[in-house]
């Protein structure tokens, strides 16, 4: 018989982030604007003490274990507490994103059948809207004070969040329960069919949470002043709430003003010195900095992740503005962290050109995840950097199948099984550095060889006169499919057509350069951030190519 440690039983519990920080980091402050426009701070204590309340709230208002406690919230510091009182009292935390379709929402919420709703007020007209739509739905929960809740509502018996809270006594002792259990669903963005729901658990999401911290990750400390420009609605932030608490740093939560010059400001009065996001907001951040001639005083670092970051925005923010970008890769299925770019000690003896190189790629897995790339007949190719396949993965905060359905989406790789395939095309290098070519539906396929469409949009987001660039496959009646450029110039900026293929030349092989570049003022994005392919090949799928 094998010999059992003789350790204390502590089951992995999302409440144990919140009484750590409450305990010895309880001064340090969460920081939030809000969405009556002032600002909101107080500390790690206070915040713990508030979510105890809001558990005992959940319980007055009938909630059980396992129910779900919907949100269509900002990032703030009543969110924060929803994250911690909700899975805390061994409830799901559904955060859902206010930026999808109406009717996807009322889907989501609907098939995670919530119970509870709780709204910023800037989602008053949407909840309105989507209430008598919403069958399970008990309470909803305006996330506000007696004083800003709306005179009038057509939603019955609209709640009022503090009044809930401050109701309650706060003598609430966390429960105990097994560390397996459900603490929150995340649903996928649904570009493709309805949205799917992933159910983490508390034991993945403290091992993201430890996972996300360490210095080859976000590198997170009590010294840090962390800003999650990321949406808490969209994959719990990449885990920042939880690693904030968990290392005791103080948070600045920015509400729904994520413009450049809110952002700016912010960063500057509350002295941030890490932050995380999706490439377009930082293509917004930086343009009003750039046009104000501004600098930040206390900004180092930042990871970008959500879709790949183009390596001249990596340039500006690291040589202009002296901010480390840590080129990040995951997924809603993964929690979402999966790999990221930080330099090896072998690296690091490279010249400064081929260490470049490395740091726009995705960077390499950290522990808890494991990956792969696959051909199509799941034998895995060979990590030289050059062998592009499907990329597969599996992990602790992977997950192994989706919420509702029976069936699993995991695969084999050269036989064995339990492997997530990620529908991301990728290498991975000699160092274990990994770099997604494209997206599989993405990917252009012109005479039997690809052409990655993020190497054509990484080039044009060069030119500097380019805001966006998003590159499409194009039919083509010799080689089947050519790329197309799609374009977004700077205001004011001249470019021609003949000026953009020209800057391909010597970048990238003649072969694979567009055919074709088409003007737009705007280029379509999910919900998320991400560039809707789909809709620009739906928008120009009667586009003529020269020569055709």
């Amino acid at each position: 018989m094998a010999l059992m440690g003789q350790m204390m039983a502590s089951p992995l519990l999302i409440s144990s982030l919140i009484k750590h920080a409450a305990r010895h980091s309880g001064e340090t402050e969460i920081v939030s604007k809000r969405v009556e426009g002032d600002i909101h701070r107080y500390g790690w204590r206070d915040a713990e003490l508030r979510a105890r309340k809001l558990a005992q709230a959940f319980a007055r208002l009938g909630c059980r274990p396992g129910d779900r406690i919907g949100t269509l919230a900002w990032n703030g510091y009543r969110h924060l507490e929803i994250y911690y009182g909700s899975s805390g009292s061994e409830l799901v935390c559904h955060t859902i994103n206010p930026r999808l379709f109406p009717e996807q929402i009322a889907w989501i919420g609907n098939d995670a059948q919530d119970s509870v709703l709780c709204f910023d007020l800037t989602f008053l007209p949407l909840v309105e809207r989507l209430a008598p739509q919403l069958k399970s739905v008990r309470h909803f929960i305006a996330m506000t004070d007696r004083a800003h809740m709306p005179a009038e509502s057509s939603i019955a018996n609209l709640l009022c969040y503090e009044e809930l809270v401050e109701a309650e006594d706060g003598n609430y002792a966390w429960p105990d329960f097994d560390e397996n259990t459900a603490s929150s669903i995340c649903y996928t963005s649904g570009t493709t069919g309805n949205p799917k729901g992933a159910v983490y658990s508390h034991r993945s999401t403290l091992l993201h949470a430890f996972a996300a911290a360490l210095p080859d990750a976000m590198d997170c400390s009590a010294r840090d002043v962390v800003l999650p420009v990321v949406p808490m609605f969209h994959v719990n932030a990449w885990g920042i709430p939880y690693s904030g608490a968990l290392v005791g740093c103080k948070l600045v939560m920015p509400g729904p003003y994520l413009d450049g010059k809110s952002l700016y400001e912010l960063f500057e009065t509350e002295k941030v010195s890490f932050s995380a996001g999706v490439p377009t907001v930082w293509l917004g951040l930086l343009n009003y900095v750039k046009a104000n001639g501004l600098k930040f005083s206390t900004f180092k670092r930042t990871v970008i992740g959500g879709s790949a970051c183009p390596p001249a925005m990596m340039k500006t923010l690291q040589e202009d503005y002296g901010v480390e970008v840590i080129h990040a890769w995951g997924m809603t299925e993964m929690s979402p962290l999966g790999t990221l770019a930080k330099l090896t000690s072998r690296q690091l003896e490279l010249p400064a050109e081929q260490q470049q190189r490395a740091l726009e790629k995705q960077g390499k897995v950290i522990y808890g995840v494991d990956m792969a790339v696959a051909d199509d007949e799941g034998r895995e190719l060979p990590w030289d950097g050059a062998s592009s396949g499907n990329l597969l993965v599996r992990g602790h905060w992977v997950i192994a199948r989706y919420f509702g359905h029976t069936d699993s989406p995991l695969v084999a790789l050269d036989g064995r099984p339990g492997w997530f395939p990620t529908g991301d095309v990728a290498t991975i290098d000699e160092y274990g550095f990994m770099q997604i070519t494209d997206r599989s539906k993405d990917v252009i396929k012109s005479g039997g060889e690809w052409i990655s469409s993020i190497d054509l949009e990484n080039i044009a987001m060069a030119h500097p006169a380019v805001f966006e660039a998003a590159a499409i496959a194009s039919p083509h009646p010799k080689w089947d499919e050519r790329p197309l450029l799609v374009v977004v110039k700077k205001p004011d900026a001249e470019l021609t057509r003949e000026q953009m293929l020209a800057f391909f030349d010597g970048r990238i092989a003649k072969w694979q350069i567009p055919d074709d570049v088409v003007f737009v003022t705007e280029i379509p994005h999910t919900a998320t951030g991400k560039i809707q392919k789909l809709r620009l090949r739906e928008q120009f799928k009667s586009h003529r190519l020269p020569g055709t």
